[in-house]
C-alpha cells in the first residue's frame, strides 16, 4: 500500500500537467491555477478571443453589455484583449479612445464571468516622443539601465503598474493578465523590433522589465507573453528570446492581407503553429496564437475554411482577432476583424461557433478556470 502510494505521489510530481510552471514563483494562487487550466484546456480546445470586444463595434461605442460577437453568436469570446498605450502619459483614454475607468470595469465584469484578459502596449517612444512606429534606432538601447531614458521608462512601468494593480476583483483579489509587452518584436514596425536595436538588448529590456513588475512593483497575477511576427524558423522566433525563467507563453501575430493568397496564409500558419507549440511542449510553456485576422473580413466563409484549417491540431491556448473599429475618418475606410450582424462571414462565423474544440465565455464559465481542480 505504502509503495502504491509513492509511486502515485511520484507520478503526480512527474506529470506533464503538474510541469508547467509559472516563470515567476510567487504567482499568486489564481495565477498559478488559470495557467495550469489553460495548458489542460489546449490539449483540446482552444479559446476564441476578440480584442476591444465590450467597448465597441461596427457603429456603435459603450452600449453596456454590448459586442459584435453577441450579436452575432448570443454569446461573448473567451479572451479579451486590451492595449494600455498612453497610460505611460497618464492619458484617461488608450490610443483607441476607450476611456482606461471604463477599460477596468470591462476587465472586472469578464473575469467576473470566468473569461480571461490579455494586455498589450503600443508605448510610445520614450527617446523621441514619436508613436509605437517611430523606428528611431537605439530606442531601445535609451531605456536599458545606465541609458539617457531609464529613468523616464521606469516612471512609464510606474504608472502602467498603478493601473494593472487596479485591476481587482470583487473579493479585492488581484485580475490575473496575459501580459504581452513588446508584441511583434521580430517585426520592424515598432520601435522595440528588428529595426532599431538588436536581439541582445531586446532580451536585456525584456528581462529589466519583468523583473522590475515582479519585484519592485509585485505584480504576481502576470502571466508574461512573448510575442513575435514574420518568422520562419526556430532560430527566427528565438532570435530575442529572454529565456524560459522570464517568459510563461510563446505567441506570434500573423495576418492575412490578400484574398488570392489563401492557401500562403494557411500554410504560414500551420508552420508557425508547428514551431510554437513544438518549443512551448520542450521549454513546458503555453502556446498562442495572439493576433491575428483579416480586415474587414471579405471571405464569406474566411472562418471555416481558412482559420480553421490553419490552427486545427495544434495545442494553442487561443487565437484572437484584432478590433472592430468600424469606419475610420483618419483611412476613410471600414477597419474591423470579427463579424457583426449581417456582414458577409457572420452566417459563417455562426458555424465556426459551433466547433465543440473552440471555446467562448458561456462553455469556458463552466471550466472554472481559476479554481485550483
Amino acid at each position: 500500500m505504502k509503495n502504491t502510494l509513492l509511486l502515485l505521489l511520484l507520478f503526480t510530481f512527474l506529470s506533464p500537467a503538474f510541469a508547467q510552471k509559472l516563470s515567476n514563483n510567487k504567482a499568486t494562487p489564481i495565477t498559478k491555477a488559470l495557467y495550469q487550466n489553460l495548458y489542460k484546456l489546449s490539449k483540446s480546445h482552444m479559446l476564441f478571443g476578440h480584442q476591444d470586444d465590450l467597448a465597441y463595434g461596427v457603429g456603435w461605442k459603450y452600449e453596456p453589455g454590448r459586442s459584435d460577437i453577441k450579436d452575432v453568436v448570443n454569446d461573448y469570446p473567451a479572451i479579451y484583449g486590451w492595449d494600455i498605450s498612453k497610460i505611460e502619459h497618464q492619458h484617461d483614454k488608450n490610443i483607441d479612445g476607450v476611456p482606461f475607468n471604463k477599460m477596468r470595469e470591462y476587465i472586472k465584469t469578464a473575469y467576473q464571468k470566468g473569461a480571461v484578459i490579455t494586455i498589450s502596449w503600443h508605448f510610445d517612444n520614450p527617446l523621441t516622443g514619436g508613436s509605437s512606429w517611430d523606428t528611431t534606432r537605439n530606442t531601445v538601447k535609451s531605456i536599458l539601465p545606465n541609458g539617457e531614458k531609464h529613468q523616464l521608462f521606469k516612471t512609464w512601468l510606474d504608472r502602467a503598474a498603478t493601473f494593472l494593480h487596479s485591476l481587482k476583483g470583487s473579493k479585492g483579489e488581484a485580475i490575473p493578465i496575459l501580459f504581452r509587452p513588446f508584441h511583434e518584436l521580430t517585426g520592424h514596425w515598432f520601435w522595440w523590433g528588428s529595426h532599431g536595436t538588436t536581439p541582445q538588448e531586446m532580451k536585456e529590456i525584456w528581462q529589466f522589465t519583468t523583473n522590475y513588475l515582479r519585484e519592485t512593483k509585485k505584480l504576481n497575477q502576470l502571466i508574461m507573453v512573448y510575442n513575435t511576427n514574420d518568422f520562419k524558423t526556430v532560430a527566427d522566433f528565438l532570435k530575442s528570446y529572454p529565456g524560459d525563467e522570464y517568459v510563461d507563453i510563446l505567441s506570434f501575430d500573423t495576418y492575412q492581407f490578400d484574398i488570392s493568397k489563401k492557401q500562403d496564409f494557411i500554410d504560414a500558419i500551420k508552420n508557425q503553429s508547428e514551431i510554437v507549440t513544438k518549443l512551448a511542449k520542450e521549454k513546458k510553456k503555453l502556446a498562442a496564437f495572439a493576433e491575428t485576422g483579416f480586415e474587414n473580413v471579405p471571405d464569406a466563409k474566411w472562418w471555416t475554411e481558412t482559420l480553421w484549417p490553419a490552427i486545427q491540431g495544434y495545442p494553442l491556448a487561443y487565437v484572437l482577432v484584432w478590433r472592430n473599429a468600424g469606419y475610420m475618418p483618419s483611412t476613410k475606410k471600414m477597419h474591423y476583424y470579427a463579424p457583426y450582424k449581417g456582414q458577409v462571414s457572420a452566417n459563417d462565423f455562426k458555424k465556426f461557433y459551433q466547433n465543440k474544440q473552440v471555446l467562448f465565455e458561456k462553455t469556458l464559465r463552466t471550466k472554472k478556470i481559476y479554481q485550483t481542480k
